[in-house]
């Protein structure tokens, strides 16, 4: 997959400096990745389609001011979505300190005005209310809503990134939409969606 042809042809609307943010953030990880393990994606056609998978909402979400990415390993989707969305104050919450550190360091590096990293789990954070909160591959949508519940009010809208299982762990009294991609389902939940 060439990722800028793929995003362009999806009309994913993107700012000037995005692709390069991208090529400096893959320069980087592979190079950390080699020491430190930060995740299994280990060529750049694996790390392409998770950069995709991790902006792709850009179709979909409306702007927003504050994002919360529950765990967010080596950056996705929470620092993809950053580099997407420039005007959105993003809040990267990384337990791993290896992780966190190489988050720190990008944001350094590409000099983020919009990134915030805390390095501890999520519920040892104080309350706080975002207005979109996100997550990838950290646990159960039951369990993300009770990790989420001090981070949003009525008006929040949650964004978590899933596989096939979503069905199975939605219930369908939550407000919801599911939007189905090749190799993902993401779940939107909130009151106007």
């Amino acid at each position: 997959m060439n990722l800028k042809t793929t995003l362009q042809k999806d009309n994913i609307q993107l700012p000037d400096d995005f692709f390069y943010n991208i090529q400096k953030y893959k320069e980087h990880l592979f190079k950390w990745n080699k020491i430190h393990n930060l995740t299994g994606a280990k060529d750049e056609e694996t790390i392409d389609a998770f950069i995709y998978d991790a902006i792709f909402p850009l179709s979909f979400l409306k702007e927003t001011k504050t994002l919360l990415d529950i765990g967010t390993g080596a950056g996705f989707p929470g620092m993809i979505l950053a580099f997407g969305m420039p005007n959105t104050e993003v809040t990267l919450v990384e337990p791993l300190k290896k992780r966190a550190s190489f988050l720190q360091f990008i944001k350094a590096d590409l000099g983020l005005k919009n990134v915030r990293v805390v390095k501890k789990r999520v519920q040892d954070m104080p309350s706080k209310i975002f207005s979109l909160v996100t997550s990838r591959a950290v646990t159960d949508t039951k369990m993300l809503l009770n990790l989420s519940k001090n981070f949003r009010d009525e008006n929040s809208k949650l964004l978590f990134y899933k596989g096939e299982k979503v069905y199975d762990e939605i219930d369908e009294s939550i407000k919801h939409k599911i939007i189905k991609t090749k190799n993902r389902h993401y779940l939107l939940i909130g009151e106007d969606i």
